[in-house]
């Protein structure tokens, strides 16, 4: 067409009839999944290079990127030792002269000529008393308006192997001069005005094309909104269609009154008082103010006639198992059966444990329900959990397999949920009486914005209080070189009667990771430094029932060291171990550094953790300092997810719900708040959104929809 835009099928024309993109480009941009104009418009840019810094040479600062501009006075071109081969233009202005230096490109000697001007742009350094740019971008100038053309705002776009940047610039640029007017904004207009964001034409124009940088950042900013837009809405309809279902009103508020419950399953267990007289004395400690105030909010939720879907989030020691306990008890006197999935054998066995001293001596039976069970125990297991005499069932995934039938379950208790598939936890659900309720658990604090993206559809209760007597853990940061001061400190401890674990972060040696391995660091200590104590090895790859084995004898203290990989993270809880050495701290996570440290500080004596490390990067320091600074597993939260980014914080990279081409969680916190608002607002007026004015939203909410999703929009 005469305005240089080509004709087609608007965004969904083809990539090659972009300007100076053509068929050949077109096969080359297919390498970074870019077909239509529409892929090419999305496809923003990772970082801009301002080059409208255009000083004299002799200005030029090192240190810093600049565009230079002068007249070739010299080319040179020849190898080096190894092979290399170098390329090196002089060029000068007026006030000196800097050298533009490439290696490998032999053939970048042969496009300059002397006296012919260059621009160019790149880091400058000073090397042999000269300034210097290395591998710098350049044009070849003929008139003034080359410079306008190169001295200006300029994106980095992401690429692979094969694909140029001019190439995709050009692209991104056609695209976004010509189409990014007919991108249909799905934003309405009164929330644009409401939350004063700009149109989607002028926000993907300025995202590849910004007149000044502030203008891409207002850009980004509004493309973050769109992306937590359409998770909001997703989450929010799922969680207001779960509002909408029928599900079991649990008669708390009735027990112990002279009307029994309506339905009643078990009525030689039914207790003839209320339910909180029965939990304080079941409980062999008193429960804290926030225990209480979270089991509260988990009744309230019980007792009425839509499915709970509650997350209780807690601090490792918080006590979350005395609140999922409350709320099971509460289920089996109401009359019904209640299941708790953990992911691993060794948390459900402790879970199983836990709560059969509990409720053996109020005649409630706890069934185990795991893969480690021979074919004679399976079959009662399953026996006992479909007749109902298996009123708790606790288990792994092995709950939700086929020919797991209960008869009347009515509360499902998951604990770390966010190591289950979503799957897993919808087939548990399915296998309830109706709808029943969900109470899903964390032991990994959870930042407020990551709660908002990951788990907008569940309530969230927190338990921000440790119990009475805990005593904070003192966390130390050493050196390798003072690695055996440690051990000798430990070794006093351990003359006291107390026991320590000792964590790495591999199993055996490798070639390729200089790391301490668990198996070597094993024999090392019982055959050198601790031949008089006695000392065990856990690790993921032993059987299960070597590890049951070694587990057990650290529990009777039969063993006073534990040399461990993290397989102890979750489910390990021994009283009597003080000490925590995490050896080659810095390859661990914030979160996993937390969950490993309260493996101890479990009881009455003063605990310890020491990270051994020497804290080569700047983010290993900051991860470490934060450590032996605090113990709140929600500033940990909060500074795991400033250095590590979402993805990998409490394991959401599973789900897909955090896969943003903008957004960031930690940068654009205040639009996902504005996003959670103006999705309530929009469900607040239209529930399925099926006005007009919504279809363009509704259509990205079904495409973005990951197997996460419960929702069934028609």
């Amino acid at each position: 067409m005469a305005d240089g835009r080509p004709a087609g099928r608007g965004l969904e024309t083809e990539a090659q009839y972009l300007k100076g993109v053509g068929p050949q480009g077109a096969m080359i941009l297919r390498r970074l999944g870019l077909e239509t104009v529409r892929d090419v418009l999305w496809h923003f840019p990772r970082r801009f290079e301002d080059r409208r810094n255009l000083p004299p040479i002799m200005m030029a600062q090192p240190g810093r990127p600049a565009t230079l501009r002068g007249v070739v006075v010299q080319v040179e071109s020849r190898p080096l030792r190894g092979g290399k081969k170098l390329v090196r233009v002089r060029i000068e202005d007026d006030t000196g002269v800097a050298d533009l230096v490439w290696f490998n490109q032999p053939w970048l000697a042969k496009r300059f000529q002397h006296g012919q001007e260059v621009i160019a742009y790149g880091m400058v350094k000073e090397a042999r008393g000269r300034l210097e740019v290395s591998a710098p971008e350049f044009e070849l100038m003929e008139d003034e308006e080359d410079v306008e053309d190169f001295a200006k705002i300029v994106p980095v776009y992401p690429l692979k192997e094969g694909v140029g940047q001019l190439l995709v610039r050009r692209a991104a640029a056609a695209a976004a001069e010509h189409f990014a007017g007919q991108a249909d904004d799905p934003v309405p207009e009164s929330i644009r005005g409401r939350f004063q964001l700009p149109s989607l034409a002028w926000s993907l124009r300025s995202m590849h094309l910004p007149a000044e940088l502030h203008d891409h950042d207002r850009a980004r900013r509004r493309i973050a909104f769109d992306e937590f837009l359409v998770l909001q809405l997703e989450l929010q309809i799922r969680r207001r269609m779960l509002q909408k279902e029928v599900g079991i009103s649990f008669p708390i508020s009735n027990l112990g009154a002279d009307d029994r419950p309506p339905t009643t399953l078990f009525d030689s267990a039914e207790p003839t008082e209320g339910l909180w007289p029965e939990i304080h004395r079941i409980l062999p400690f008193e429960l804290t103010r926030a225990q209480t105030r979270v089991i509260g909010e988990v009744f309230a939720d019980m007792e009425r006639p839509v499915p709970m879907n509650r997350l209780v989030q807690g601090d490792v020691g918080s006590g979350k198992t005395a609140v999922a306990a409350c709320a099971i008890l509460a289920a089996v006197r109401c009359g019904y059966q209640a299941a708790l999935m953990a992911p691993t054998e060794i948390l459900a066995e402790q879970h199983a444990a836990n709560l059969t001293r509990l409720f053996d001596p109020i005649g409630i039976p706890v069934v185990m329900l795991s893969g480690r069970l021979n074919a004679r125990q399976k079959r009662r297991a399953l026996e006992l959990a479909a007749s109902g005499e298996g009123r708790l069932c606790v288990g792994t995934h092995a709950l939700v397999q086929e020919g797991v039938v209960f008869h009347r379950l009515g509360l499902a208790v998951i604990d770390e949920q966010h190591r289950f598939g979503v799957l897993q936890r919808a087939t548990l659900r399915s296998k309830g009486l109706g709808n029943p309720d969900v109470l899903v658990m964390t032991a990994t604090p959870i930042p407020r914005t990551m709660t908002m993206a990951v788990h907008g559809d569940l309530d969230v209760s927190v338990i921000d209080e440790l119990p009475p007597g805990r005593r904070p853990i003192k966390t130390h940061w050493r050196t390798p070189d003072r690695r055996d001061d440690v051990y000798a400190r430990v070794d006093g401890l351990l003359e006291e009667g107390r026991q320590a674990y000792i964590v790495c972060p591999m199993i055996a040696e490798s070639d390729k990771m200089q790391a301490q391995a668990a198996e070597e660091l094993y024999n090392r200590l019982r055959t050198t430094i601790y031949t008089h104590r006695r000392v065990g090895l856990l690790h993921g790859q032993m059987k299960p029932a070597e590890k049951d084995a070694v587990m057990d004898a650290f529990r009777r203290h039969d063993l006073d060291i534990l040399v461990s990989t993290v397989v102890i993270e979750v489910g390990v809880d021994v009283p009597n171990a003080t000490v925590m050495i995490i050896e080659d701290a810095e390859r661990f996570g914030l979160a996993q550094l937390h969950q490993l440290r309260g493996r101890v500080g479990r009881g009455a004596h003063q605990s310890f953790c020491i990270l051994i490390s020497e804290g080569r990067s700047e983010e290993s320091q900051a991860r470490l300092k934060v450590m032996v600074e605090t113990t709140d597993g929600f500033r940990i939260a909060e500074e795991d997810l400033r250095l590590r980014g979402p993805g990998d914080v409490a394991g959401t990279r599973q789900s897909g719900a955090l896969d943003f081409r903008v957004a960031d969680l930690v940068r654009d916190s205040v639009m996902l708040e504005k996003a959670r608002e103006a999705a309530g607002m929009l469900l607040d007026d239209d529930p399925q959104l099926e006005l007009p004015q919504h279809q363009a939203l509704l259509d990205m909410v079904r495409s973005k929809r990951t197997e996460d999703s419960s929702i069934a929009i028609s």
